[in-house]
């Protein structure tokens, strides 16, 4: 199975413990806490250890977290450790972040062009998203120098494509019809 299938029934269990408590804030804290020590390499060598019981990987866990993590945290810890899916961490907050995300009124976008865009323009670029699917953005880039220029852009499922090379390809296509 993906990890992503796997994480999913996780990450939204603690999305509505999150928003019946209104604490997406702290759930964000404990979540990241919680991928920090399970990226470990010695809990992660514990874990897949099956000669350590899945009790002793939990409460491991707990005691480096100090008491850091509340009652439900705690349960989340010793949930996963006794499903053996405490490798599926970093994919549960990615997923939970998602929600919290959408929760509240916010997209992610992703920007790709030929060459790095300095803050001026990514704001420019941020205000613009933001007007048209008339939502909070938050951006992140990367570069690839194929596109030769222009920018791809990528919010949820929707992708823009204003680089060179996808005009290029669209002319080829309409050359070739």
């Amino acid at each position: 199975m993906e990890r992503a299938t796997l994480a999913r029934p996780y990450a939204e269990a603690v999305a509505k413990l999150a928003a019946g408590a209104n604490a997406w804030g702290v759930w964000s804290e404990r979540l990241a806490l919680l991928a920090l020590v399970a990226g470990d390499g010695q809990i992660q060598d514990l874990a897949g250890n099956p000669a350590v019981p899945a009790s002793r990987v939990a409460e491991l866990m707990l005691a480096v977290c100090a008491g850091r993590l509340g009652d439900e945290g705690e349960n989340l810890v010793r949930l996963l450790a006794e499903n053996k899916r405490l490798g599926l961490m970093d994919e549960i907050v990615t997923q939970f972040e998602a929600l919290k995300a959408a929760q509240e009124g916010e997209l992610s976008a992703h920007v790709t062009s030929a060459y790095p865009l300095d803050d001026m323009q990514m704001a420019g670029l941020v205000a613009r998203l933001e007007a048209k699917f008339g939502r909070r953005i938050t951006a992140s880039q990367s570069v690839d120098g194929d596109l030769i220029g222009g920018v791809v852009i990528q919010v949820g499922d929707e992708v823009m494509d204003a680089s060179v090379r996808g005009g290029l390809e669209n002319l080829a296509v309409t050359l070739k019809a």
